[in-house]
Order: C-alpha cells, then structure tokens, then sequence
C-alpha cells in the first residue's frame, strides 16, 4: 500500500507564536463552553422538576466556585466570539498577512477582555438589582 501524503499543512505553513496561541486559546475556549452546559443543564432540569429541585439547585448555583466559574465562562465567551469574527473575516481573505494577523490576536484579546469585563459588570448590577 503505498504511503498517503501529509496534509499541506505539515510542510508550508509555519504557525508563528502569536497565531498558534490564538487558535488553541479559540479550541480550549470552545471547549469549555461546551463543558459549561452541564451547569446550564443541571439549571433548567432543576427549573422543570418543580420548586424544591429549583431551590436546591439555586442554592448551589449561588455558590462562590460557580459564581467564579461563570466569570470564567463569560470569558470563554468573549474570546471564542470575538475569534470567530476574526475567523469570518479570514474567510473573506482579509488579514491573512503576517502583520495583520498579529495585529488581529492582539485585538482579539483586548476586544475580549473589554466585552468579557461589559458583561461580568452586568451580570453583578443585574444581581443587586434583585
């Protein structure tokens, strides 16, 4: 059986620091909102087993570790969206130099940061307000 070539990654493309951090940053991002729906799924079964569940539940959802791990989900957010647009601009072929494509991870993460700091302030205003 003859030997299948690699991918033309393996041999053209050289991932620089900035861009390869940027996109496991983008794959452990999304992986951990997929881990973060169980709490979103613990939450709403709680909702439709009725009101002792409910309680139970928000009790432990209120909790200081799940309070941190929201903060840190909402970062997870904000990351993999603001890098999913950049994405989409890639695919129109737009930034795909090697400056720009630095210059955009950069922007990533500050967009990132200012968005995932918006909403973590929301979400701690909308708590006092109840």
């Amino acid at each position: 059986m003859p030997q299948r070539p690699l991918s033309p990654h393996m041999t053209i493309y050289r991932m620089t620091r900035y861009s390869l951090l940027s996109s496991f940053a983008n794959r452990a991002t999304g992986i951990g909102l997929s881990l973060g729906l169980i709490v979103l799924v613990y939450w709403l079964t709680s909702l439709a087993r009725g009101a002792h569940a409910y309680v139970r539940a928000q009790s432990i959802l209120a909790s200081l570790p799940l309070k941190v791990l929201y903060a840190l989900l909402l970062a997870a957010f904000s990351y993999h969206l603001i890098a999913g647009i950049r994405h989409l601009v890639w695919d129109t072929g737009r930034g795909m130099e090697r400056s720009q494509s630095q210059k955009s991870a950069w922007l990533v993460i500050g967009c990132a940061l200012v968005l995932a700091l918006a909403l973590i302030a929301c979400a701690l205003r909308a708590r006092e307000g109840v």
